[in-house]
This record gives C-alpha cells, structure tokens and sequence, in this order.
C-alpha cells in the first residue's frame, strides 16, 4: 500500500477536530472515531483498487549492453484482464546505471499492448542485475495506490563499447568510415590479388599502371589489390596499475578496451588472425591468433569484466611467456602506460629483441587536459605539465631509436587512430 495525497487530506480532518476541541471538548470525543473512519476508508480503497496481476510485462534489450553509451530497453506491456485499468509503470535497474526515464503512467483496455522504450547508461564493465519491476494501481478517491511486483530480474552485462563496432560495420558497409575519422583510402592494400581498375590520382605508385587499360581508355588507370589476408595481429593489455590512472574521470584501462577491440573488429573484417594477452604481475589470459568472428566474441568475453588492479607489471616474464608461445612474424599492439624513460627502458629490454621479427606498437592514452595545463594554469602547475610531457617525448623517442613504433593519442581519437595505423601497416604490406 502506498498513500496518496488524497489519504493525507482526509486525516487532517482529525487535527481540525482537535483544535475545535480547545474550544468545545464535545469535538475531542469525534477525534478517534473519525480516524479509525478514515482508517477503515483507507484500507476499503485499497481492497478495491486492482490488483494488477493481469499485466504482463516483458523486457528486451540487447544480451551485450556498453559502457557509457545510451543502450536502448524496450518494454511490452499487455493488459489480458477483461476490463480496462490505469496504473504507473517502474522499472529497477542496476544502481550503477543511470536511466533517462524509470515510470511511465499507461491506461490499458482489455487485450491492449503498449510497447515502451527508455535508455540506460551503464558507468562501468561487469555483470549486473535489473530487478523486479513494479506498478501501482490507484484506488478509489485518490487516497492509496495498491503495489503489486512483477517478477522480472535478469542478469545484465556490461561490455566496452560494443555499439562502436556495430557502427563501424554498418559504415565500412556504406563506405563512410571516414565520419568516425577513419579514412576510406586506406581499405585496399597492395597485396598479390587482383581487385579492381580506377582512375589514377597524385600520389598513386606509378608501378600500379595498368597500361593496357590506359591504351584502351586514353587515360591512366590503376589497379588495386586485395589487402593480405590470414596476417597476425596480436593484442597486449597491461592491466597493472599505470591502467588506474584517470583521464576525465574514467580509467585509462577502459579506453584501452574500446580501442583493442575496435583494432580487434578492423582485423576480423580483413580475415586476419586476431589473438590476445593480458598481463599484469603474471600473464592472466594468452589467447593465440585466429581468423573469425567467433575469435573476436572469445576476445570480447575474455576482456569485458577486466579490472585494472594496483600492482606493478611483470613484462619481462609476461612478454617472455609470449616469446615461447608465438614466433610467426605480427603486428604486436602493446598497450600500455609509460611513465618517464626510465620505465621505456625497462620495457624496451623486451620489446627491442621483439621488434626484430615482429612490428611493435607500443600505445598509451594522451591526457588532454594536460594541453590545457600548459597553456592556461599558474606558473608551478604549468612546469609540472612541461615536464611530464617532455618525459613522455622522450620515452617515445626512446621506443623509436630501438625499432619500436608508438602511438600517443587522446581518448576520442584513440580507437580511430589505432584502425588506421593498422590500415596503414595493410597498405605497406609491412607483414
């Protein structure tokens, strides 16, 4: 039983009784009557208001949810009593999740179906639960809602950003990749298989010349080729505690995931080998490298509950374990941070003797308020933001000098940076 204002209004009654009764004390003996009258009014509304256990209620939403990114619920509701009924709609989900709309106000005749829609933005990664929802059906003179619960908790669970590669499919589909800042040039490589003839434009290799069909247009022409299929991309996560540090209040740990797997999805479209390691003191997961949308699903649940912890990174053991697991010559994207030179050295005594056979990419997550700090802050603020960021030049020059290649980018352009380093790699035929 929840009260309504209507209850309220008719219990005051009795405090006007009680203050008439100062004046004549014939009102006092009126007092209790009237409350238990209003009492027994109350619990009769209630018996009468329906119950609501003909309201059928199903919830559907995607079986993989996003982390911080609107997932839409959608809600049928079904009235399969014989006579019409209003009544308040509340959805429960997890509290960690942050809800554009939680009730709705629905008036159902008999048999009627009413489909329903909100938006939920979960704050994190992991498995959650929506809880039970609940409606409230009014009762005579607007005095109590009756509650009644439908049982509809399920389990929920939250990945990285898995509409990302929704969308970059529906793009590369449509050729318009280039609106989340990848470029469409960068799709077709030079690879031995023959795809398709277009005009030549500046900057086309001219070895690319087909001359007979030059001859037979009168204008130059080019021939593409398929990219190389089957080449491996190999994916490191370090989820030590560098991986805690914050930028605009979320975890680098989380940018790092959207972008491996947005790199994960690119090379599972190329038909290339994708495989994984996660490490931190000890290598937690090793995934080898194979082709398939079923490799990107074992890599997307391997990653999706990953916590960056407070302990220091093992690399030495964890990228010698890799040494011993995979030779065939890859493109290696370590992820990672790093904080001065001292730390760049100390990974490069394993990366270096890597990077003879293998192309390593060693990428960390810009910080843009950093920029904002040299600009604008104090005088001490702004030395500290020149020296940090010197010492992060100077390990990546460090990375560069040794044949280990880097990628430095800001959170929103990460992933779109990331796909078209790997495009690039595809376009070079570097593997």
């Amino acid at each position: 039983m929840v009260l309504r204002p209507g209850f309220f209004i008719l219990l005051s009654g009795g405090l006007l009784l009680a203050i008439l009764g100062s004046f004549d004390p014939r009102f006092l003996q009126l007092v209790w009557p009237y409350n238990f009258a209003v009492l027994g009014l109350t619990f009769l509304t209630y018996l009468l208001a329906p119950t609501g256990k003909n309201i059928a209620l199903v919830r559907r939403f995607d079986r993989v949810l996003s982390v911080r990114v609107d997932n839409l619920i959608r809600l049928r509701v079904e009235n399969d009593s014989y006579t019409p009924i209003r009544f308040r709609l509340r959805e429960e989900p997890p509290g960690e999740f942050s809800a554009d709309r939680l009730e709705f106000d629905l008036y159902l005749q008999p048999g009627e179906q009413r489909e329903l829609k909100y938006h939920v933005n979960p704050n994190e990664r992991g498995d959650y639960f929506f809880y039970d929802s609940f409606i409230r059906t009014p009762g005579p003179l607007g005095m109590v809602f009756r509650q009644s619960r439908l049982p509809t908790r399920e389990i929920v669970r939250v990945y990285p950003n898995v509409l990302a590669l929704r969308k970059f499919d529906l793009l590369k589909q449509r050729g318009r990749l280039q609106q989340i800042g990848i470029r469409r040039s960068r799709l077709k490589g030079v690879g031995s298989d023959f795809d398709s003839l277009r005009e030549y434009s500046t900057g086309d290799d001219y070895r690319k010349i087909d001359w007979k069909a030059t001859a037979r247009r009168g204008k130059f022409i080019v021939r593409e080729f398929e990219a190389e299929r089957n080449q491996p991309v190999v994916i490191v996560v370090d989820y030590g505690r560098l991986m805690l540090a914050e930028v605009e209040h979320i975890e680098k740990l989380d940018y790092v995931l959207d972008a491996a797997l947005m790199l994960g999805n690119a090379a599972a479209n190329a038909h290339d080998l994708i495989g994984l390691m996660v490490y931190a003191d000890r290598v937690e997961r090793w995934i080898p490298p194979k082709k398939g949308r079923a490799q990107l699903g074992l890599i997307l649940e391997t990653l999706h509950a990953l916590k960056a912890e407070p302990i220091a990174a093992n690399a030495r053991d964890s990228f010698g374990y890799l040494a011993t697991r995979w030779k065939r010559r890859s493109l290696m994207v370590v992820f990672t941070e790093i904080e001065d030179a001292d730390s760049a050295k100390d990974l490069l005594t394993v990366l270096g003797p890597l990077a003879r056979r293998h192309i390593c990419l060693v990428v960390t997550v810009a910080d843009p308020n950093l920029k904002k700090q040299i600009v604008s802050e104090g005088p001490f603020v702004r030395t500290a933001g020149l020296l940090f960021n010197e010492d992060r030049e100077k390990a990546h020059r460090l990375f560069n000098q040794q044949g280990v290649r880097t990628l430095d980018a800001e959170p929103q352009e990460l992933a779109a940076a990331l796909v078209n380093y790997y495009l690039d790699i595809k376009a070079s035929a570097s593997l």
